[in-house]
């Protein structure tokens, strides 16, 4: 059996662009003209109970003011040098000179004389290690440690190498190291976006009263309709002030936002898509979670990592686990207390150890209908956001600064900010700014979202 697909839910939005009497009760609603009067609830049914979608930030971030319009910051490069795309025309064989081996087109070597390398094929077949003797620009020479040279003769495309670092050696009475390296760093930058909203209502509508009570997300409650709809209003706008953060996108040269002005935003999806990692799909066995933990190890290595993640990936993942246990059937005794039969039994997990520590949570923003949920083109399951904080150099600071890696910076001064901006005008509903008999109610922000360390989150979409 499945579930139908009839009667479904409904998509049609409750706000109006505009102030209409399809947005107050009306005697099509409630007819008190007619013999028998309705039974009616004083106060509106909650059917789709929160209806907000935002919160994700406000787990993994903190806000920031920035004086300016591009934000930029700079993050550690490697420790250590390595490439793997070296390879030598030298034959096989018994090796008593150095060896030469080049580097891609466009690559510069670091490396120094002295330093001692270990040299593997990348098919796995052959492994030798050296002394560096000799650089220049695009190719390196090494004198072999042992007396046969077992790395295959290549192309830059084929019998390809990799090469790193190990150390080095010096004979007694040489001069010390010749050269030196400086620390390389990557310049990454963002742009704030303005986001806006508005609320009109007239002054003679705001004169009408509602028949029934009504509330909202937070908290706000009573029987003047408008009311309700300028909540609804604010509640939206805060949605969007995190989704924006989550789904912007850079306006691209010659688009059609670049020909209105307009610049876009590196939002946390895009980012992690351009220079972070990203899985196919969903995780289902052990075996692809490794990958994921193996790709892990070969960037920052963070300890504890969040899952905020859909419903199918969070069902995935339980699955997953539950499969490892061998003490009960479809692996439903797994817990704390063993899934008694005094209590209630509980088929989810919030968090495990794979190689890392990893927890686990539903993002509400990835299954509401409206938004993420549902949608097959495009589909994003979940996203993994490392825990804790990163050392950055901060170009407003002038120095390296502790930053988390999630966070967001708002425009502000000393003599404006523009975190959160709402103000009234109109002349009515206590504002007297000008003629008009209405009361509007703006919004403004102006915000961007900045994913330090990207190479440590994970995007999980087809």
């Amino acid at each position: 059996m499945a579930v139908l697909s009839s009667p479904t839910y409904s998509l049609t939005p409750s706000p109006s662009k505009v102030a209409l009497s399809t947005n107050y009760l009306t005697d099509a609603d409630f007819d008190w003209l007619q013999q028998y009067l309705p039974d009616t609830y004083e106060k509106e049914f909650e059917r789709y109970g929160n209806r907000s979608v935002a919160s994700f930030l406000r787990m993994t971030s903190s806000e920031l003011p920035s004086t300016s319009d591009l934000i930029k910051w700079t993050e550690q490069g490697r420790l250590h040098t390595k490439y793997t795309d070296a390879w030598t025309t030298s034959a096989a064989g018994a090796k008593t000179a150095p060896v030469q081996f080049q580097l891609q087109t466009g690559t510069v070597c670091a490396f120094r004389v002295g330093q001692t390398v270990v040299i593997s094929q990348n098919s796995g077949t052959a492994v030798n290690k050296g002394v560096i003797t000799a650089v220049a620009t695009t190719n390196f020479t090494v004198g072999l440690y042992e007396a046969t040279q077992n790395i295959v003769a290549g192309t830059s495309s084929t019998n390809l190498c990799s090469v790193f670092v190990y150390g080095s050696e010096f004979a007694k009475g040489t001069p010390g190291m010749e050269g030196s390296l400086e620390a390389e760093s990557d310049f990454f930058e963002n742009k704030p976006i303005i986001l806006k909203d508005h609320y009109a209502i007239s002054g003679s509508d705001m004169a009408q009263i509602g028949w029934i009570e009504v509330s909202t997300e937070n908290g706000a409650s009573g029987y003047l309709w408008y009311i309700k709809s300028e909540h609804e209003t604010r509640l939206r706008f805060d949605d969007y002030l995190e989704t924006s953060m989550i789904e912007a996108a850079p306006a691209e040269a010659s688009s059609g936002a670049s020909s209105v002005s307009l610049s876009g935003s590196e939002g946390l999806f895009y980012t992690v898509n351009d220079r972070g990692n990203v899985f196919g799909g969903v995780p289902t066995t052990l075996a692809e979670f490794d990958a994921i933990v193996a790709r892990l190890d070969k960037q920052g290595a963070i300890e504890e990592n969040a899952l905020f993640v859909n419903r199918d990936m969070s069902f995935s993942i339980d699955d997953m686990l539950a499969s490892q246990n061998s003490y009960g059937a479809s692996g439903t005794s797994y817990g704390l207390f063993d899934n008694d039969k005094d209590m209630a039994l509980n088929l989810g997990f919030t968090g495990f150890r794979r190689g890392y520590d990893f927890y686990k949570t539903d993002w509400k923003y990835l299954n509401d209908i409206t938004m993420r949920g549902g949608l097959v083109g495009g589909k994003v399951s979940g996203v993994l956001v490392p825990a804790g904080s990163t050392t950055v150099y901060d170009q407003v600071l002038g120095k390296n600064a502790k930053r988390p890696f999630l966070h967001v910076r708002y425009r502000a001064s000393e003599t404006e900010n523009r975190k959160y901006k709402t103000w009234i005008t109109g002349s009515a509903g206590g504002a007297q700014t000008s003629s008009l008999d209405a009361m509007e109610v703006h919004f403004l922000s102006e915000r961007c979202l900045c994913t330090l360390g990207a190479n440590n989150f994970f995007l999980f979409s087809n």
